[in-house]
């Protein structure tokens, strides 16, 4: 009675707007908006990525990822990692550094360990959706990864929260459903993603593919059915038009083939 009394609380901040939100998260989450902001000079920007240590090993680690660094020559300072790969990206490492702030400072074991995994599930997915958006889905594959970073915001939100209400999350289909939606559309309107890519991220649950795939909502689809770590929150379900396009699908095998060198670098890189 107690763990629902909790949920329900929650929903209902969600549901006014009232999330909250750990200190280093709007601390990281200050220096997305600024990294965003089209006034920012690049000696600005420069300045505010090297102050923070970990998006400053992102970032160059990202540059020197096979997708952005076709001439085999490595970058080694932040400087010319944000020239190569531009401020879209940059501010997608941003976001990625907002969303990990949120298993940053877990204390539960179990909860630490389920963040851990679903990072790893959304490193896989951005990268995937990246390659597929570039290669089959006629979507732009730097909003492709981006939404694969933050396509699961909302499940991280819930790993902050369990930690100060205990035994909040060991049912998680007590909190699958209207109550998920309700706070993965808070959390995309408090991380300022815009709505294109928050309507896509929503609409994910229960989705169907109409085949061909177009567009993010069908290339994140894809992306999560093939990431070869699952989100510990949502367990596959059984999905006859997703797994009719994926199964024995040559031409997919055969991007998935030529891209899983690109894939593999860049979700290391998004590990880092």
């Amino acid at each position: 009675m107690e763990k629902l009394k909790d949920f329900s609380q929650i929903v209902a901040q969600a549901a006014r707007g009232e999330l909250v939100f750990p200190t280093s998260v709007n601390a990281a989450l200050r220096l997305q908006l600024a990294l965003a902001d089209p006034e920012c000079e690049m000696d600005e920007v420069i300045r505010k990525v090297l102050g923070e240590p970990l998006l400053a090993a992102r970032t160059v680690a990202l540059a020197n990822a096979a997708v952005f660094n076709r001439g085999g020559m490595p970058v080694t300072s932040v400087r010319a990692a944000v020239q190569r790969i531009g401020y879209r990206n940059l501010y997608t490492m941003a976001a990625a550094m907002v969303v990990r702030q949120f298993g940053a400072r877990l204390h539960d074991p179990r909860l630490r360990a389920q963040a851990d995994q679903l990072w790893r599930h959304t490193a896989h997915v951005a990268a995937l959706a990246h390659v597929i958006g570039r290669r089959l889905s006629e979507t732009d594959p730097d909003t492709a990864l981006f939404a694969g970073i933050v396509h699961e915001a909302g499940g991280f939100y819930l790993l902050s929260r369990a930690d100060e209400m205990p035994g909040l999350l060991d049912d998680p289909a007590g909190w699958m459903g209207a109550a998920q939606e309700i706070i993965s559309r808070e959390m995309m309107k408090k991380l300022c993603i815009p709505e294109p890519v928050s309507q896509a991220i929503v609409s994910l649950r229960g989705a169907t593919l109409m085949p061909p795939p177009r567009g993010l909502r069908d290339t994140l689809l894809i992306a999560k059915r093939l990431a070869p770590i699952a989100s510990p929150f949502a367990p596959e379900q059984h999905n006859p038009s997703l797994a009719g396009f994926i199964d024995d699908n040559a031409l997919l095998d055969q991007i998935l083939l030529e891209s899983a060198a690109e894939a593999a670098s860049m979700s290391a890189a998004l590990l880092v």
